[in-house]
């Protein structure tokens, strides 16, 4: 079942992605993917971001 977005949740989300962005493990993440980050928007990069610090975990 799919969830509605609020506009409470695009404020939240929007926070996380700020948030992340100033950390100096994104940042760092970023230097370290810079050719392969050329084009997308923070947005994304956040969620790549987040995608592979999980994937890391979970090894």
């Amino acid at each position: 079942m799919a969830r509605i977005q609020t506009s409470t949740d695009t404020e939240i989300w929007d926070s996380l992605i700020s948030a992340i962005a100033v950390s100096s493990g994104f940042q760092s993440w970023q230097l370290e993917h810079d050719t392969q980050l050329q084009g997308l928007r923070l947005e994304q990069q956040v969620q790549r971001y987040l995608r592979e610090t999980l994937e890391t975990l979970a090894y």
